[in-house]
């Protein structure tokens, strides 16, 4: 059960609940507030409100409002990583690997809980602690696509990781705007378009010692 689903099955005041339950419950409420409402928008009344609970409660698992996002950032930033990793993981077959990473990133973005704004679209990047972390899952995603690339194509790990950084960017960026525009073209449709493109490039490298890509 996702936070969000927590939420909604413990929205009535007075229950209470296990305290890791309370506190994912907390993260699904305080999600849906910053979601619609952004950081500076957002206030702790609003997420105790949404969670059905008093704010001495809501106290109690964050001391302020910044810790609450950071703890909600940490949770997605560690999700959209662990996508990644496993899509690269899914299969040995290269072309099929940069399918399942691109659309790793449509899935992450098409979420309806809309997660993927908290870490993408933050309203709060001149915080530091906030940039450390977005910068820090960007960096991350793109250094599990370089290993990959570097061990498959030869090439030294400055330019693995050029090309990694511009798979991981291109990805997110065209999976927000599908999303954005509302595009009629359908997700799996929209991430083989994308994967044509991205593949006629990267299988321009060789596999390392062999003739075939």
């Amino acid at each position: 059960m996702s936070a969000i689903e927590q939420t909604e099955a413990a929205r009535p005041r007075g229950t209470r609940l296990p305290r890791r339950a309370r506190r994912n419950q907390l993260l699904g409420a305080a999600q849906e507030v910053f979601v619609a409402q952004g950081y500076h928008a957002a206030a702790m009344d609003d997420i105790a409100e949404r969670a059905g609970v008093s704010k001495p409660v809501l106290y109690q698992h964050f001391p302020g409002k910044l810790e609450l996002y950071l703890a909600l950032l940490d949770q997605h930033c560690e999700a959209l990583l662990h996508s990644v990793r496993t899509a690269l993981a899914s299969t040995t077959d290269n072309k099929q690997r940069v399918a399942a990473t691109m659309d790793a990133y449509f899935a992450y973005v098409e979420d309806p809980g809309g997660a993927f704004r908290l870490v993408f679209e933050s309203d709060l990047t001149n915080e530091p602690a906030v940039r450390e972390r977005v910068d820090k899952v960007s960096l991350e995603c793109a250094e599990a696509i370089c290993a990959v690339i570097a061990e498959d194509t030869g090439l030294s790990q400055d330019e693995s990781m050029l090309l990694a950084v511009g798979l991981g960017g291109v990805s997110q960026v065209v999976a927000r705007y599908w999303l954005s525009s509302e595009s009629q073209v359908p997700r799996d449709t929209a991430v083989q378009l994308l994967t044509s493109l991205a593949w006629k490039g990267i299988a321009g490298f060789p596999l390392h010692g062999s003739d075939t890509h």
